[in-house]
């Protein structure tokens, strides 16, 4: 979260920068606080504000860079919408066929023609109430499963996603294990491909499960009910 380079909030914070320049906006920011990656700067229509979407979350400042405003969100007083939400939304999304379907489990359920790919770690319990309770009942998907363990939340997450990883027929091992509690034993001479899942979670900015990522690159995190997974999943279908 930003709170972890985030120290000072206002006058503490100003840093000259010479002009509306973009580029010197995103270099002022980034020598005040080394760790923040600066992907996007985009000027809102609101009165000289600068949006700025940095290590995955979106902040606001001004030209000069002369205060920042962070974890809060822009409303439109006249629309009442949540701009920040809308906006962060659009910055997250995921290009679905980037993703390395090869290192997932895939499950196809009916027909298959919706996709939709799950971040989950096998020993979160919001994981395990996701496929208990709102995807056992959703026809007509492929989900594909990257394992993504959380050591330091779950110690022996790793060891339960290689042994699932691992199993002669993996769809088979990772509905034993999220649905019945039944874990197969892993085979020798196998590993499940963990880190390149972490370094893709890492480049998607995933760090909770479950994390659910549909075709059209929208995100939802958490276990979503039901209903919302096949609103989501629809939206998806029609390309919106």
């Amino acid at each position: 979260m930003l709170k972890q380079w985030i120290v000072v909030v206002g006058a503490m914070l100003a840093v000259g920068c010479a002009s509306a320049d973009e580029a010197s906006l995103k270099k002022a920011i980034e020598a005040t606080f080394p760790s923040a990656k600066v992907q996007r700067i985009s000027k809102t229509p609101f009165n000289g504000l600068y949006e700025v979407y940095v290590n995955g979350e979106i902040v606001y400042t001004d030209e000069k860079f002369s205060f920042m405003l962070a974890e809060g969100r822009l409303i439109d007083t006249k629309t009442r919408k949540d701009l920040t939400s809308e906006r962060l939304e659009d910055l997250s999304r995921v290009d679905f066929k980037s993703l390395p379907l090869d290192q997932a489990i895939k499950v196809v359920k009916g027909d298959g023609s919706r996709k939709m790919v799950v971040f989950s770690d096998p020993d979160c319990p919001f994981c395990k109430r996701l496929e208990k309770q709102e995807l056992i009942g959703i026809d007509n998907v492929t989900i594909y499963t990257f394992l993504f363990p959380l050591g330091q939340l779950h110690p022996d997450a790793a060891n339960k996603s290689h042994a699932i990883w691992c199993a002669p027929d993996r769809v088979k091992a990772w509905q034993d294990w999220v649905l019945n509690g039944q874990l197969a034993k892993k085979a020798a001479g196998c590993e499940a491909p963990l880190g390149k899942i972490e370094e893709l979670a890492a480049g998607l900015g995933i760090k909770s499960t479950p994390m659910l990522i549909f075709s059209d690159g929208r995100r939802l995190a958490g276990a979503y009910p039901a209903k919302d997974i096949e609103r989501a999943l629809a939206d998806a279908a029609k390309g919106r």
